[in-house]
């Protein structure tokens, strides 16, 4: 870890998604990097706790609370856990998220709608509720993915001149993932220039909030606070039906990279990034 992390008297972490998979890694190296209290959480209690004591296995020790970003209440009762707890925040890593498999027998349009809800929706919601707590030279990351990227550069020229937008803000953004939403459900979303991707296209919301965001932080008075968004790789998970060309641990290295940069980052800083480089959206 750099000594040039600037670090309170309580520093804590969280990782949202991590009982299993690349937030399972990411907690792992968090404890052994991150100064202070990490914590995982899981929408199942039973299986964050038995995640938990599998890394107390290997000597780490984590702390668990649950989390459903879908839920306003969980992650209400995650912010007064820490704020009555350590009374701020220094890490936050959105790890959460989901995808419907090739095979899912669901409609299109409700994929789209659950997909949304968690990726980006869920993802949205844990900012603006826990953003409050961050705390000077704060680290947020965001996983998003290359297949973003990839949906992106499928959508019509219309659209990508608006996700490229300089004037682009939040309500955007929304607008745009709810465009893509209702358009799915009217099953006119190819008609309105979308790609056939839900996962794509959530990830797409949340690669551009990271742009946003960074854009608010700079103008807050809180210093340092720099949010990140990345890629993790081809990783081995459930998510990926086992496939991928990396482990959980090699998919984790660039979120802990982003989580652990040292004070006063001058980049990367509201970027896209893979392999610890930093990649452009479009």
């Amino acid at each position: 870890m750099s000594a040039a992390w600037v670090c309170s008297v309580t520093d804590f972490t969280t990782v949202t998604g991590s009982n299993k998979g690349i937030g399972y890694a990411i907690v792992r190296g968090l404890c052994k990097q991150f100064p202070g209290d990490v914590i995982l959480t899981a929408r199942s209690e039973e299986n964050g706790r038995e995640s938990v004591k599998k890394l107390n296995e290997e000597g780490l020790k984590p702390l668990f609370h649950q989390l459903d970003i879908t839920d306003d209440a969980s992650v209400r009762r995650m912010r007064d856990f820490l704020q009555m707890n350590y009374g701020g925040l220094d890490v936050l890593v959105n790890n959460a998220a989901i995808a419907y498999k090739m095979a899912a027998k669901e409609p299109f349009s409700k994929q789209v709608e659950v997909t949304m809800a968690t990726n980006f929706c869920g993802t949205l919601n844990v900012c603006r509720v826990l953003f409050p707590l961050l705390r000077p030279h704060a680290r947020v990351v965001h996983l998003s993915s290359r297949s973003g990227s990839f949906t992106a550069a499928r959508c019509s020229k219309a659209l990508q001149t608006r996700f490229l937008d300089p004037e682009l803000s939040m309500l955007k953004i929304e607008q745009l993932m709810n465009e893509f939403v209702e358009s799915a459900k009217a099953d006119i979303h190819k008609t309105n220039g979308w790609h056939d991707s839900a996962y794509g296209t959530t990830k797409i919301g949340v690669t551009l909030m990271t742009y946003v965001q960074q854009r608010e932080f700079s103008a807050d008075s809180r210093p340092d606070i720099v949010v990140n968004s990345c890629c993790p790789g081809f990783v081995v998970t459930d998510l990926t039906s086992q496939r991928g060309t990396k482990t959980i641990d090699e998919g984790a290295d660039t979120p802990l990279y982003l989580a652990m940069l040292p004070a006063n980052t001058t980049s990367p800083k509201g970027q896209f990034v893979c392999e610890r480089e930093i990649k452009t959206m479009l």
